[in-house]
């Protein structure tokens, strides 16, 4: 798409993009050809989806095989309350649809996992990955670094988030994280609980993480996690550098997700 097939609707639409010289009808133009994978419609997802259809990346893609359940609605703000019992894909697709119908919205009501995440990442230009848990996380990273797909990464915890971008060429997620902690040192917010309007911030700046990637502009927060902590409004950075013997951005990279066992946290074993 060029900047000159815009149309008056779009012009209208976009019109707070386009006057900024960084973006401009050019760089609303690449949005509107960009295509966005989002992984998972919960908290995080969910304004990720909403902004990122806001600002018109034309092509969303929403993995997720979980239903809304009433106990969502208190952050997952894409679902309401006549979605419960709704797959959470269909709900988000809806909402998007209804935001901006320059968006093809694509669910997937699909678990990604070794199995099915090369078929999700194989037509997307990005990755948001909003998942809740370690496993799926690993996943998304080792399959995305394999083939060069860029990672907006977050996670949230009763009142703290962390935030990081996985591009070729930079620290992957396992350069981070080598192992994940055991679970009872990570208990889920079904069990620990989580602050409604956090998973909001979190996800709001992994939508402005990508937007940042798909228009080349800024510095993302490649090689930095990003901590924030809503009890004192606090945001800290701790750098991070690519490990040479990460298995999966290393020297020696393995050459498929097939190759690794995602369990016993989800290290790659050594042969």
């Amino acid at each position: 798409m060029s900047d000159l097939s815009l149309d008056a609707t779009q012009l209208d639409r976009y019109s707070r993009h386009i006057i900024m010289d960084e973006v401009g009808p050019a760089g609303q133009a690449a949005l509107l050809d960009a295509s966005v994978l989002v992984v998972g419609a919960g908290g995080l997802g969910s304004p990720a989806i909403q902004y990122l259809a806001a600002a018109g990346v034309g092509r969303l893609g929403i993995a997720d095989d979980d239903v809304v359940e009433r106990s969502n609605l208190q952050r997952q703000i894409v679902h309401a309350d006549a979605d419960v019992g709704r797959p959470k894909v269909e709900s988000a697709a809806a909402y998007v649809t209804d935001l901006n119908p320059d968006v093809t919205v694509e669910p997937h009501e699909v678990r990604v996992d070794p199995e099915t995440v090369g078929n999700l990442l194989a037509d997307y230009d990005l990755v948001v990955d909003a998942s809740d848990n370690f496993r799926t996380r690993y996943v998304v990273n080792d399959a995305a670094r394999l083939r060069d797909v860029p990672v907006t990464h977050g996670a949230i915890y009763k009142f703290e988030g962390q935030l990081t971008t996985l591009v070729p060429g930079g620290p992957c997620y396992r350069c981070l994280f080598p192992e994940a902690p055991d679970p009872e040192d990570a208990p889920d917010c079904a069990t620990t609980g989580v602050l409604g309007v956090l998973p909001g911030t979190v996800g709001t700046i992994q939508a402005t993480e990508a937007v940042k990637l798909l228009l080349e502009l800024g510095e993302p927060l490649v090689g930095r996690l990003l901590v924030y902590d809503a009890t004192d409004t606090s945001f800290q950075t701790v750098s991070f550098r690519q490990n040479p013997g990460c298995p999966v951005c290393g020297d020696d990279p393995i050459d498929s997700v097939a190759e690794v066992s995602y369990t016993d946290g989800c290290r790659i074993a050594s042969e």
